[in-house]
């Protein structure tokens, strides 16, 4: 006799929170939502750094930080899970904040990914600290937020030393 494997929830994607906390349903594809949201994240922030400017792009990362918030506690209270894999809205604002010096480089997205994806899956003080301790909504949100600050700070630096011809 063998056991039936638990059932996967099945996110309702009319719903408003649902729909933004998966990042359109992004965060429901197969392995690895965190990398499929960054993924579907960097179009997008494409077209608002070169649309509006790496202020808007900041600006957006703060806005897709209060409303991601919002989405992941209604994931939570509908679906369950301390911080749920299909919730990707988290990796969204945190590569946008990431992605804030790179001036709609090609090179330099592509580092901007590659180093939000390395710090959100280290974890290096305080991004693992916040991972662990923060609950709800706002523990799903900031360590990701934490991890494109650290991002961001290494893509300002590697672009300061290519200034500098080191």
């Amino acid at each position: 006799m063998s056991e039936a494997s638990p059932e996967r929830p099945n996110p309702n994607l009319r719903r408003p929170p649902i729909l933004l906390a998966t990042w359109f349903g992004t965060g429901l594809l197969p392995k690895a939502p965190g990398t499929w949201g960054s993924l579907a994240a960097l179009p997008f922030a494409w077209v608002i750094q070169t649309q509006f400017g790496a202020a808007a792009l900041a600006a957006a990362a703060l806005a897709a930080f209060a409303l991601g918030i919002w989405a992941a506690n209604g994931y939570i209270a509908e679906v369950g899970g301390d911080d749920p894999g299909p919730v990707v809205i988290d990796e969204v604002a945190g590569q946008w904040l990431s992605l804030v010096p790179a001036a709609a480089d090609p090179v330099f997205y592509g580092l901007g990914f590659l180093l939000f994806r390395f710090f959100d899956i280290v974890k290096p003080w305080p991004v693992g600290w916040a991972d662990r301790r923060l609950k709800g909504g706002l523990g799903v949100m900031v360590d990701d937020m934490l991890a494109g600050a650290y991002a961001a700070a290494v893509l300002v630096l590697v672009q300061h030393l290519i200034a500098k011809g080191v």
